[in-house]
């Protein structure tokens, strides 16, 4: 369980590093890549140890499932309650898509 935790911690960050700035268009770019930096920074921090806990746990290709089925979650909030934005039925027929491949990344 603290793989899925700092994972989704990870992915938080992550968005914000990515996608933040996005909402400060008049920020200077320069400035948007520091922070998005900064930010990233503290994202490794917890994505690195999470995969490293989760190694042996999870086979490699189950943890990168994981990582894009709670990216695109994590995405999802963000664009909705962040940036206002509303979700489309593609959205959810990619998160469908994503949800199918963690059944079968997890079947034996």
């Amino acid at each position: 369980m603290p793989t899925i935790f700092l994972l989704i911690a990870s992915n938080v960050l992550m968005t914000f590093a990515w996608y933040g700035h996005l909402k400060q268009p008049s920020q200077a770019l320069w400035q948007a890549i520091l922070v998005s930096w900064g930010i990233a920074f503290f994202e490794y921090c917890l994505a690195v140890p999470a995969n490293r806990l989760g190694y042996g746990t999870f086979s490699l290709a189950q943890l990168k499932i994981m990582q894009e089925v709670i990216t695109l979650a994590v995405f999802a909030g963000f664009a909705v309650l962040y940036m206002g934005e509303t979700l489309k039925w593609n959205t959810f027929a990619a998160f469908a898509c994503l949800v199918g491949a963690v059944v079968f990344i997890f079947m034996d």
